[in-house]
């Protein structure tokens, strides 16, 4: 049997690769954000899909037999592709809540913009850091590193089998509790800056009440903060590339437990 002039053996083994792909894809910040339309989506799902199949062993696929089988194929993938994402995740939104942090100290919380790629509110600052970061990561080459990992995952977890164990638990809870701190960590300089403009105005309406304090720190927060958060845009440039490093070691971490290595 022949289905879009390929045999059907082969054709089963690109829409499995092709149900990974799409669903990894999807869950990523950028490419499954809504600034890239679906038929875009659809498009790189297909090519990247493509470009794998020529280089793995058809024999390591097992087209299910039954729906059964072929939802917990589905959910299997799913489970993958959203622990990709999540690992990924952590970093972007440590920097959107260093942003967060910042914009509430300076009075830029009550001025939200829309994000394009959640369609939600969002701070000033935390959609700059947000771009500024995904800019690095791009440049650092961090989307070939995605594929690169999709393409080894077949290697080290087979399609519609994944292990999921404690260890893998407490990996994903260890990089949620890293957010915070990354956070306070990058965004400390501002922070800090912020914090002694606060307390020195709040001296001063202690021992000269008349004055409209509230009127003469506001700009004067917005200045110290925008100065520091230019210097907050070289830490986050350092701290991605240190990222791209441990992400490296994380995820060949997790695939590898995924797919039920390191057992005992």
């Amino acid at each position: 049997m022949e289905l879009l002039n390929l045999p059907f053996d082969q054709f089963a083994v690109f829409l499995l690769i092709l149900i990974r792909v799409s669903v990894v894809l999807m869950l990523l910040p950028f490419f499954g954000s809504n600034v890239f339309p679906v038929l875009v989506k659809a498009g790189l799902a297909l090519l990247i899909s493509f470009s794998i199949v020529p280089g793995l062993d058809p024999s390591i696929f097992v087209f299910p037999e039954n729906l059964i089988s072929l939802l917990i194929l589905v959910v299997s993938e799913f489970i993958l592709g959203l622990t990709i994402g999540l690992i990924l995740r952590m970093y972007f939104a440590s920097i959107q809540l260093a942003g967060e942090l910042i914009s509430f100290q300076m009075g830029f919380s009550m001025i939200n913009v829309l994000d394009p790629q959640t369609g939600s509110q969002v701070a000033v600052l935390d959609q700059i850091g947000n771009w500024v970061v995904l800019l690095v990561f791009l440049l650092l080459n961090g989307h070939l590193y995605l594929i690169s990992v999709v393409v080894k995952s077949f290697d080290l977890i087979k399609v519609g089998e994944i292990f999921l164990d404690q260890r893998l638990l407490d990996r994903i809870i260890l990089c949620f509790s890293v957010i915070f701190s990354q956070a306070f960590k990058i965004g400390a300089p501002a922070i800090v800056a912020l914090l002694c403009v606060s307390v020195s105005f709040g001296l001063m309406a202690k021992f000269a009440p008349q004055m409209n304090i509230l009127v003469a720190a506001f700009p004067v927060k917005i200045v110290v903060g925008l100065f520091f958060f230019v210097f907050i845009l070289q830490i986050i440039l350092i701290t991605t590339k240190q990222y791209m490093i441990e992400f490296k070691q994380l995820m060949n971490g997790v695939l590898v437990l995924m797919g039920g290595g390191l057992s005992g």
